[in-house]
């Protein structure tokens, strides 16, 4: 559906990471993308120096993304030397964004009447747009789903397709939606913010199928 790029195999985030042994697993399955949360309301919150110990482990063509919900930008600054690029995921205004020290994605909550298009240009600067499933209260992480016959068959940004992503229905869902990237977190991991080596292998696999 929305892909304004030539097609080419889907990129793949893993989000939520807060382990090492949980990067190296990322890493090695072939991830081109670890989501760090530094909003304290998740439950997969990392704080900066946590955020710098496990940054440090991420090689090289592997992008390290950080994950905000309307935060100062004191924290963004702080959190910037070990990250390549920003996620925000809250009711950020584009000067906001546009004014980060990072290349920066915006995530969207598909609520009902929302307008991709007019997102996408209010967003003009943003690097893709990720789209999650809408749970009010709830800026991200659901593990749910959305219809995701509601994304228009294109955009004039890039899309990150997330919400309750699993090995078990994410080639479906890259068959309905052809997205640029796929974003997981629950769908690969044993407990909150504990991964699965497993899981991930798995979920890689299934989008390499795609």
């Amino acid at each position: 559906m929305s892909q304004p790029l030539t097609q080419r195999r889907t990129r793949v985030k893993i989000c939520g990471l807060t382990r090492t042994e949980d990067v190296a697993a990322a890493v090695a399955a072939g991830a081109d993308a670890l989501g760090f949360v530094l909003w304290p309301g998740s439950k997969r919150a990392v704080d900066v120096e946590r955020l710098a110990a496990l940054s440090a482990r991420v090689p090289a063509f592997v992008t390290r993304v950080g994950l905000f919900v309307d935060q100062p930008p004191e924290v963004i600054a702080a959190c910037a030397p070990h990250l390549d690029l920003l996620q925000f995921h809250g009711a950020e205004s584009p000067a906001y964004c546009t004014a980060a020290p990072r290349p920066w994605i915006k995530a969207l909550r598909m609520r009902e009447g929302i307008d991709l298009h007019a997102a996408a240009e209010d967003y003009a600067d943003a690097r893709a747009l990720l789209l999650d499933a809408y749970k009010p209260g709830v800026p991200g992480g659901t593990g749910e789903t959305f219809d995701w016959s509601r994304i228009p068959a294109s955009l004039a940004k890039p899309v990150i397709l997330a919400g309750g992503l699993s090995a078990s229905n994410v080639g479906t869902a890259i068959a309905a939606v052809r997205p640029f990237a796929v974003d997981v977190s629950g769908g690969v991991e044993s407990s909150p913010g504990i991964k699965d080596a497993t899981r991930i292998s798995e979920f890689l696999h299934q989008v390499s199928l795609t």
